[in-house]
């Protein structure tokens, strides 16, 4: 899960990859307030191998229709001000050797991690753990070529619309930055782990639109501990429902397409917005 947070957070580097398309069929919800106003819920994935069709009749007839596209970060093709952002964030001083920040059963998969990223043990003096994390996470990940991804689709289908960002690249990474030491040697002991696990292939689920599948993948890896969850899942869906719900209602019809995890289980944004009082219909 790590690594596909990773892919998520818009830092994955680019790999080559097939050109021949998929067929996706992705997950689609419509959303009223019950005075006229919609809008709609589009659950993306943020990296894929070859790229995708996912745009079927009904994605497509609602994003012509939506008047304001809503996305995590709205820079995604400008990946030297994201890798900007990171290095500017990840900036630390005498942080001491990886091989010291993971508990000892998980220091001989760190260094096959290390290995593979072509990193050594002490080349992070000059990186907080977080980041270190997901440089490692990044460097583990075989999720396939942020180009492909239907978030950067979106966001070129608005056109003249407004394109509004519900987090930014600075304040998505932020919430790594802001973690206490303890969590960020929690996230770096996740990535370790997941590099030794059986990977299950998202995309998959993804592409037919099954979000119990995906909801399934956000209980385990680093958003099963309780403080991490909270910080990088549930608060954020929380924060993101605010932003949502006052978009809708002031009728500018959001089309909000985010990583299809943030709309799984009773915590994902269909049932944040059903608490709020909304009419979340899936229509795909």
């Amino acid at each position: 899960m790590i690594r596909r947070f990773a892919v998520l957070l818009a830092i994955a580097g680019l790999v080559a990859c097939s050109s021949e398309p998929q067929q996706a069929n992705p997950a689609l919800w419509r959303v009223e307030d019950g005075r006229g106003h919609v809008g709609w819920l589009f659950g993306t994935i943020h990296s894929a191998e070859r790229p995708l069709v996912w745009r079927t009749a009904k994605v497509g007839s609602a994003l012509d229709e939506a008047g304001s596209i809503m996305v995590e970060v709205g820079n995604l093709a400008n990946e030297a001000e994201v890798a900007a952002t990171f290095e500017s964030l990840a900036r630390s001083e005498n942080e001491p050797p990886l091989s010291e920040r993971v508990p000892p059963k998980d220091r001989a998969a760190l260094a096959t991690l290390l290995k593979k990223s072509g990193r050594g043990d002490g080349d992070f003096a000059a990186m907080d753990t977080w980041a270190a994390a997901l440089t490692l996470a990044r460097a583990g990940a075989d999720e396939g070529d942020t180009r492909n991804g239907v978030d950067r689709a979106v966001i070129a289908a608005a056109g003249q619309r407004p394109v509004v960002e519900l987090e930014g690249a600075a304040a998505q990474l932020g919430l790594f930055d802001a973690l206490p030491e303890r969590e960020q040697r929690d996230l770096l002991a996740a990535v370790v782990a997941e590099a030794v696990s059986p990977d299950r292939d998202l995309s998959a689920s993804w592409r037919k639109g099954d979000v119990n599948a995906i909801e399934a993948e956000t209980r385990s890896g680093l958003l099963a501990d309780p403080e991490l969850r909270a910080v990088l899942f549930t608060g954020r869906n929380r924060r993101w429902t605010g932003r949502i719900a006052q978009a809708v209602r002031s009728g500018s019809k959001p089309f909000v397409a985010v990583g299809a995890a943030h709309m799984a289980g009773p915590e994902g944004l269909p049932a944040m917005l059903t608490a709020e009082g909304f009419t979340v219909t899936r229509v795909e």
